[in-house]
């Protein structure tokens, strides 16, 4: 089990030693679901491969979030500022969380694709076009994921968790992160003050959504919190792979699981001496959705862990606290309950 209430820094050899998952969603259904089962419940994290999503919108999409940020500050800031859709530049949110990055953070609605795109690129329908386009690939991938993930879990509704990123009400976003490279010799940040060598792209943190489908240029930089073979906890690096994406369990997850599945703690380091740029689309449900323990995942023997609550009630929350904050441990039950979660 991962270890949450520490952060130290990777030893280089007990990283190497934590495997990250691998998983060919072109294998046998059965397998996928109780391999995806296996690698949620002890990493909340796992790479997938021949995923069926087309590598020429891949790239088109890579290329055009790079286009953007080719662009003078002066042009990007009318994208901003992040309130907290938009455009920024080192702060994250709104209570002094700072990385090395600037980011395009969008919701996936179309219509909201469609306007934002018109202060974003000089070609605004192409823009859309691919935007949209990834969106609708990614939502498929992690709609595809939870439900195997639900039948893993031999879920009486094994649609209990896709049908609220498909829901036309989803409040799923995809945030677009570019992290300058590294220039040793003048050693400045963004803001050009004095930064040191081993510089935080995006500190800390779990992401509060249901699930994250993360795709990057061929640049390292994300590590994920985990346990090495000796049960200490380690920051192990993940090798960047830009045909492949990565998926990690979001807070709902854990919570509608009760607990059974861990939302990852993970960060991004910003030392490359290349610049890198991920994609992240973040599947939630619609603001109003309930979100509890499902009454499969409670038991006598393993009572409900968590009082329920909406996912706009969550978002409240989470815009009060630090980045690297339990989010979830504030909506713990006070004393956990057999029988009255939520159908």
């Amino acid at each position: 089990m991962v270890v949450l209430s520490t952060s130290p820094v990777c030893n280089q050899t007990a990283c190497n030693a934590v495997g990250i998952p691998v998983i060919d969603l072109s294998r046998p259904r059965p397998d996928v679901s109780r391999i995806i089962v296996e690698a949620c419940k002890e990493f909340g994290f796992f790479k997938v491969i021949n995923h069926g999503v087309s590598k020429t919108l891949m790239e088109q999409m890579e290329n055009t979030a790079g286009e953007f940020f080719s662009l003078p500050a002066q042009e990007k800031e009318k994208a901003g500022p992040p309130t907290p859709l938009g455009y920024g530049v080192r702060n994250i949110g709104f209570n002094g969380d700072v990385g090395e990055l600037e980011y395009l953070l969008l919701h996936a609605n179309p219509s909201f694709i469609h306007h934002k795109a018109k202060v974003i690129s000089k070609e605004p329908s192409f823009f859309s076009y691919v935007v949209n386009e990834y969106v609708g690939a990614a939502r498929h991938l992690s709609c595809e994921i939870l439900d195997m993930l639900a039948e893993g879990l031999k879920l009486r509704n094994t649609k209990a968790f896709s049908t609220l990123l498909s829901d036309l009400e989803s409040d799923s976003l995809l945030r677009i992160n570019h992290y300058p490279p590294w220039n040793k010799n003048n050693n400045l940040s963004l803001n050009g003050n004095k930064c040191g060598s081993t510089r935080i792209g995006f500190g800390e943190h779990s992401d509060p959504q249901i699930i994250s489908v993360l795709r990057s240029n061929d640049v390292e930089g994300l590590q994920i919190l985990m346990s090495d073979p000796g049960g200490n906890s380690v920051w192990a690096p993940v090798a960047p792979d830009p045909d492949a994406f990565f998926i990690n369990v979001g807070d709902l997850l854990q919570a509608m699981t009760n607990g059974r599945l861990l939302s990852v703690r993970h960060r991004a380091m910003a030392n490359s001496h290349e610049a890198r740029q991920s994609i992240i689309f973040f599947g939630a449900p619609p603001l109003h959705s309930l979100i509890s323990p499902l009454p499969d995942m409670v038991s006598p023997a393993d009572p409900r862990k968590y009082n329920p609550f909406t996912w706009s009630e969550y978002k409240k929350t989470m815009y009060q606290l630090r980045l690297s904050h339990s989010r979830l441990d504030l909506f713990q039950a006070d004393e956990p309950q057999e029988n009255n979660s939520l159908d």
